[in-house]
């Protein structure tokens, strides 16, 4: 498993590109750009579960690691979601997905890093820079975002 890490500076505070990254209404609109119906069932505190659905009854199963709003989010991956049905016996089960949010200016550098396996390396490599700009957009225009 290797880590890999993505950056963006967003001219918007920290609570903002918070409120994008984890708002009922922004969160499917930036991660359309790995699931076009994308979804999660969580309420984002930690020790809590969540369930990430590409809207065809499959996604990944996870465990809130780390809540610290406006600054730290971990995700602990447990496993997949295929057809509805869970799949917790995968190699990759354990591997974390965390968000760093470091506002200073007025404007917050993202840093998101997760672990990775080489089956999935280049996909994200992809889909990441992709989701990135999503977020900088809905941040930084006039976005109202509900929580």
């Amino acid at each position: 498993m290797e880590k890999i890490e993505f950056k963006s500076t967003i001219n918007a505070s920290a609570k903002k590109v918070w409120d994008v990254l984890f708002g009922v209404e922004s969160y499917p609109k930036w991660t359309a750009a790995f699931a076009e119906g994308s979804s999660v069932e969580t309420d984002w505190k930690k020790g809590s579960r969540a369930v990430f659905g590409d809207g065809s009854g499959n996604g990944m199963v996870a465990v809130i690691e780390e809540n610290i709003p406006n600054q730290y989010l971990s995700i602990k991956h447990l496993g997949e979601l295929k057809d509805g049905k869970e799949n917790l016996n995968q190699d990759w089960n354990g591997s974390l997905e965390n968000y760093t949010l470091q506002e200073k200016n007025g404007q917050t550098e993202l840093t998101i890093d997760m672990d990775i396996s080489d089956e999935w390396k280049a996909y994200f490599e992809e889909t990441w820079p992709k989701a990135l700009n999503k977020v900088k957009e809905l941040a930084e225009n006039e976005y109202h975002v509900e929580t």
